[in-house]
């Protein structure tokens, strides 16, 4: 089990991983209309997993788009820390975010469950669905 911070979301969380290994753009690599990611992968309803963020101001808009086009995921988990573009993005979509979780050994369609503890939350890793 890995910790890290609390930033958007409470109670507990489980979904599939979609784990992006490199800092994601959400401008450029996430189609809000879709739901999919520059390699054609879905994070509707899935947990976003990646390394860390780059990009520019208009990823809040994307990550906004993505809950306007009910394609957002169940929440978004971050390795590194979290930049405040991103943090605004899901706080005006209400996705559920954690980051400084550390190196997250992660596959994709394995079952992360996130419980939410004050301002802590702690990834369980389920195996694949």
């Amino acid at each position: 089990m890995l910790c890290g911070r609390a930033l958007v979301g409470q109670g507990v969380i489980e979904g599939d991983a979609v784990v992006v290994n490199h800092r994601l753009s959400f401008l450029g690599e996430v189609d809000p209309k879709t739901g999919k990611l520059y390699d054609g992968r879905m994070i509707k309803d899935k947990v976003l997993v990646i390394r860390g963020v780059r990009g520019s101001t208009v990823g809040a808009y994307v990550i906004y788009g993505l809950r306007y086009y009910g394609n957002a995921p169940r929440a978004i988990v971050v390795m590194e820390e979290v930049d405040p573009i991103v943090l605004s993005g899901c706080v005006m979509a209400n996705i559920p975010l954690v980051d400084k979780v550390g190196h997250l050994e992660v596959s994709d369609g394995e079952r992360v469950s996130i419980e939410y503890k004050e301002r802590r939350a702690c990834l369980t890793l389920r195996g694949p669905t």
